[in-house]
């Protein structure tokens, strides 16, 4: 696996490269630890560190995994998603009851805040070893993993503002948190955040409103793979109505099939092409 596009380490400006370069290291934390080692040294890293935990939640995830890699200049640390069907049976559960926000700000899924606790520790005590050049550092992260980078991002910056983040870029991500907790982040992370969401990919819709809501700056990917900063309610409707009759035999798939990560590269490469 090699990515077709050069990444400048000490550049922080948002770019369409830079969401292509890291939606390959969200489909990298699917790949075994030798296969990240190899890539993230070829991408110019040479400090790898690997995160998983395994633990008993109340919903069907028994693990949390991610990876960080290390340069001079920048630092990113990848979060693992799960399977479509999976993710979406248990934020379907519109029962399970919400936990408090990073810092005692507003509240997020349960399930989320568990997955999180899990693995932050090891997370955030790399990043302070690592972080011996005051380089740039980065969450990245597909499905539950967005929703996993977007919250490390909201507590680093809420509990440990030296560690802030530069960035948050997500592809796929649950609703995370109640308006309180993305009133505050969207205030801290303007200009930083950057949430990707492919046509009629349904995590994104879960878990139910009102009770929680999106971050900002959505990066809206179209029927035809176009990026676009913005959508209107109505254009939204007519787009995502068009990718479900773009595949006559099974329109019902649209939904789990816009997930896919590979969903997510194929589109980013064109529009960079």
């Amino acid at each position: 696996m090699a990515a077709p596009v050069e990444i400048d380490h000490r550049d922080t400006a948002y770019s369409l490269k830079r969401a292509y370069w890291l939606a390959l290291a969200c489909d990298l934390a699917y790949k075994d630890e030798a296969t990240i080692d190899r890539q993230a040294r070829d991408w110019g890293f040479g400090e790898v560190r690997h995160h998983e935990t395994r633990f008993t939640p109340p919903f069907p995830l028994e693990d949390t995994q991610a990876y960080t890699m290390a340069g001079d200049d920048m630092i990113v640390t990848a979060f693992r998603g799960t399977e479509p069907a999976q993710i979406k049976d248990w934020l379907s559960d519109g029962t399970t009851p919400p936990s408090p926000g990073p810092g005692g700000t507003g509240h997020v899924h349960y399930g989320f805040a568990e997955a999180l606790d899990s693995i932050f520790p090891d997370v955030e005590n790399t990043l302070a070893e690592l972080r011996t050049n005051g380089q740039s550092v980065w969450f990245t992260g597909h499905s539950l993993g967005g929703a996993l980078a977007m919250l490390a991002g909201a507590r680093l910056y809420l509990q440990e503002p030296r560690l802030a983040a530069d960035g948050v870029y997500t592809y796929g991500q649950p609703r995370t948190c109640d308006a309180t907790l993305a009133k505050a982040y969207n205030k801290g992370f303007k200009d930083r955040m950057y949430r990707f969401v492919n046509n009629n990919d349904v995590v994104p819709h879960l878990p139910p409103e009102p009770v929680y809501t999106h971050v900002d700056a959505l990066r809206y990917i179209d029927s035809r793979g176009k990026v676009h900063d913005s959508v209107s309610l109505l254009g939204g409707l007519a787009d995502r109505a068009a990718g479900l009759t773009a595949d006559a035999l099974a329109p019902a798939s649209d939904g789990v099939r816009d997930h896919f990560m590979r969903s997510y590269l194929t589109a980013l490469e064109k529009n960079l092409s």
